[in-house]
């Protein structure tokens, strides 16, 4: 399947922001975020926007050229979770600018970076979104393996949290492996973290070093 991919920017931020919003409208984790209906339509969108703007200030977002699919990356040191002390804050700062009276919005954050790997640089994707009427057909897949195949060349692992678990299969698929302990939300479902150690792989550590990390994560819908 020949996929055209491009690297995104600022004039696509109302693409990515759409296609996340779509993607992720009645994924779990949304749904358990807004459990009413009408606070969903007009905060998630929102919420969507500010991630793809802390994710084109300090990542990389992924592309396709019809713009039905996107996948937001960052880069993690070895030793740091994603942005250092300045995410550290990120999960209060989005629940005071979005939502103030909605705890759970810094809680998922604080929960996934509690769980994020520390100790080895790796590539975390923050999210991937597919447009509902192009579900199914493999760019989802092919957005990652554009990264991952990368990732193989240069020996470096990576990670991600799902959602679902339609997503955790085709994580799977793909090489990722569930850790074993789930980030379980309060009254709500769980997160699956999967770590990915590269097909070629370098020399190194065998296994990521489990420590506060990074920001708030979701899967593949």
């Amino acid at each position: 399947m020949g996929v055209r991919i491009r690297t995104a920017d600022q004039h696509d931020h109302e693409t990515v922001t759409w296609l996340l919003d779509r993607a992720f409208d009645d994924d779990p984790v949304s749904v358990w975020l807004f459990p009413q209906a009408g606070h969903r339509r007009t905060t998630h969108p929102r919420l969507m926007a500010a991630f793809v703007d802390m994710v084109l200030a300090r990542g990389r977002i992924d592309i396709t050229e019809d713009g039905t699919a996107c996948a937001l990356w960052l880069s993690v040191p070895a030793g740091k979770g994603e942005g250092g002390e300045e995410a550290a804050d990120d999960p209060a700062q989005l629940r005071a600018a979005l939502d103030p009276d909605n705890e759970r919005m810094e809680l998922v954050g604080r929960l996934t970076s509690e769980a994020h790997p520390e100790g080895r640089a790796h590539e975390y994707l923050w999210l991937i979104a597919v447009a509902p009427e192009c579900q199914g057909e493999g760019l989802g897949t092919e957005l990652l393996r554009s990264v991952l195949d990368r990732c193989d060349h240069d020996g470096v692992p990576a990670y991600l949290e799902a959602s679902n678990v339609r997503s955790r299969t085709l994580y799977e698929r793909l090489g990722f492996v569930f850790g074993g302990r789930t980030v379980d939300l309060p009254d709500g479902p769980p997160m699956w973290p999967m770590w990915r150690e590269p097909r070629i792989p370098a020399r190194g550590p065998s296994a990521p070093v489990r420590s506060a990390g990074a920001g708030p994560g979701l899967a593949l819908p």
